[in-house]
């Protein structure tokens, strides 16, 4: 069984806008929660964002992003735009993991799959 885990993230947060682009030893958190659920090793892990800086930050930072509209009222509906443009067929279940977890255990992560 194939799992994708999808982190949906925007700027434009009402209690701390800017905060995935926030720095925790020179890395952004969105790039923290990526690299966490890529050490998870449960599958493929994409960045789903409505701002190009996060998707820039993330790929910078080696990981995988796509870009989603402005305007979703949940970042499930993020997830699902991305899925449509992924175009991925074989994927079995999908992760929605928050964005602003930066040290988030990644044997929780493990244990949902």
């Amino acid at each position: 069984m194939k799992t994708l885990t999808i982190i949906p993230s925007r700027l434009s947060a009402t209690r701390l806008p800017g905060k995935p682009l926030l720095k925790i030893n020179d890395l952004s958190i969105i790039s923290h929660v990526f690299r966490r659920a890529q050490e998870a090793n449960i599958g493929d892990v994409v960045v789903a964002a409505e701002d190009q800086e996060i998707v820039d930050d993330v790929i910078k930072n080696g990981g995988r992003a796509i870009l989603t509209g402005k305007n979703h009222k949940t970042g499930t509906d993020r997830i699902y735009e991305a899925l449509q443009k992924l175009e991925l067929k074989d994927v079995d279940f999908i992760m929605n993991l928050q964005g602003d977890e930066p040290a988030i255990n990644i044997e929780d992560i493990i244990s949902l799959k």
